[in-house]
């Protein structure tokens, strides 16, 4: 039976990190912005470990999973807009539940929960990111320009309503301590540890503009004779190709997964969604160990019981296992020492 919630891994960070990694991207402040207050890591990050029957305490990790869009709770969105003096948009909270990834923080940790008891001699860590993306994406190089988030096809790394200084300085700060947790349990893995970088995403993509008239805009898209005109996504995406023409994801892991879910009658498209694109944080990990990072999307309506574009969702245990059980034995396929 797995452990969870056991407290961070005290083996020293760096061991065993792989070769040519540089560590997270940073993104300091502007000039002239007032220096941040300090930020307690546990606002920003939630951090699982899973460990199997027979595995060593403090042994170091074989799967990573992060979940950088893992603040899926309308409390997390309250607690984050009361922080700040900008003027939102009307209704902005219906963009967050709209934009998150409603689903994937239940999946993570059920898929590390059954590959430690697939595996008891294992150990696994998951680290949820607490910020929403509706102010700040923690899966963005946050100064991008906006050519690269358009050429990435991804929103951007700040949102346009975080107008006032005081708030962009105090989400960078948030934003760059949940980059240095990661950064530390991503450096800490030994050369053959696993990493799944887990997203959900809307069942269908939808044709907005992300600015200050995102809320009404996606309400006339999600109109029930509009939102069938708009194309569905693919059951499954794994985001692998750089574009450079690279393939970054596990081949074997990837090809495991799509036999198992393909018994299911469930399809896992090839990078069709978005390309893995350096403007994203997901890109500095795969490149930095290519063939061991997965970027997986899951379509939310596989997830949500049901799927509600505008509120906060309930997630179904059934639908969460149903894609666990072959996700965990995917990541374990082929897994070294």
């Amino acid at each position: 039976m797995a452990r969870p919630r056991e407290p961070r891994a005290t083996r020293p960070l760096g061991a065993d990190r792989p070769p040519d990694y540089d560590g997270p991207v940073s993104h300091p402040s502007p000039p002239g912005a007032s220096p941040p207050a300090p930020v307690d890591p546990a606002d920003v990050v939630e951090a699982t470990v899973f460990r199997g029957t027979r595995a060593r305490s403090g042994a170091p990790y074989d799967l990573l999973i992060e979940v950088p869009h893992g603040a899926t709770r309308t409390a997390e969105y309250t607690a984050t807009a009361a922080l700040l003096r900008s003027p939102l948009p009307e209704n902005l909270v219906d963009f967050f539940h709209v934009n998150t990834d409603a689903g994937a923080p239940e999946l993570a940790l059920a898929t590390a929960q059954r590959f430690v008891a697939a595996a008891p001699d294992r150990s696994a860590l998951v680290m949820r990111c607490r910020i929403p993306r509706t102010f700040i994406d923690c899966n963005r190089r946050i100064d991008a320009s906006p050519e690269d988030f358009r050429a990435g096809r991804v929103t951007p790394g700040l949102m346009p309503w975080v107008t006032a200084p005081e708030d962009r300085t105090l989400l960078r700060a948030r934003a760059e301590a949940y980059f240095s947790a990661v950064g530390q349990a991503f450096e800490a893995l030994p050369r053959h540890a696993r990493v799944l970088l887990l997203h959900s995403y809307a069942p269908r993509s939808v044709g907005v503009e992300v600015d200050l008239d995102i809320v009404r805009a996606l309400h006339e898209a999600y109109a029930p004779d509009v939102l069938e005109t708009w194309p569905l996504r693919p059951d499954l995406d794994v985001i692998a190709h750089d574009p450079e023409g690279r393939t970054l994801a596990p081949a074997g892991v990837v090809a495991h997964l799509r036999t198992a879910l393909g018994a299911q009658d469930l399809v896992v498209a090839d990078g069709e969604t978005y390309p893995l694109h350096p403007s994203t944080q997901a890109h500095a990990y795969a490149v930095s160990r290519p063939g061991y990072v997965l970027c997986l999307e899951v379509r939310r309506d596989l997830l949500a019981a049901p799927f509600e574009p505008f509120a906060e969702m309930r997630i179904g245990p059934t639908q969460v296992a149903r894609l666990a059980r072959p996700l965990a034995a995917a990541l374990l396929h082929d897994l070294g020492p």
